[in-house]
């Protein structure tokens, strides 16, 4: 299975469990519909880039650069590394990945 693929595969299945989390916690109606938007929407970038290389990679760097400009000012301001931390990293090391699977294209 190509790397690009199965990044985006765990992200998006990580993305939903974390709106779960935020839900179970926290009663954050927000979290869970977010995550499950989100983490849907990676799945399916991740799903598309075999046959559909340049829609799943455009659909991938959009969704995580969306959800670093979410995260990463949130841990800037406020230093939480859950989730505000992990999101902003797996954010960022998605859109890097998206944008070296491109280039490589």
């Amino acid at each position: 299975m190509d790397v690009t693929r199965l990044y985006f595969l765990i992200f998006g299945a990580l993305t939903i469990l974390g709106g779960v989390i935020g839900y179970v916690k926290a009663g954050s109606v927000p979290s869970i519909i977010a995550g499950a938007i989100t983490g849907v929407l990676l799945l399916v970038a991740g799903a598309l880039l075999p046959e559909h290389r340049a829609a799943g990679l455009a659909a991938a760097f959009i969704v995580s650069l969306l959800l670093a400009a979410q995260f990463v000012p949130k841990f800037i301001r406020t230093g939480k590394v859950m989730p505000a931390g992990l999101m902003s990293i797996l954010s960022v090391i998605g859109i890097v990945v998206a944008v070296v699977a491109w280039l490589k294209k």
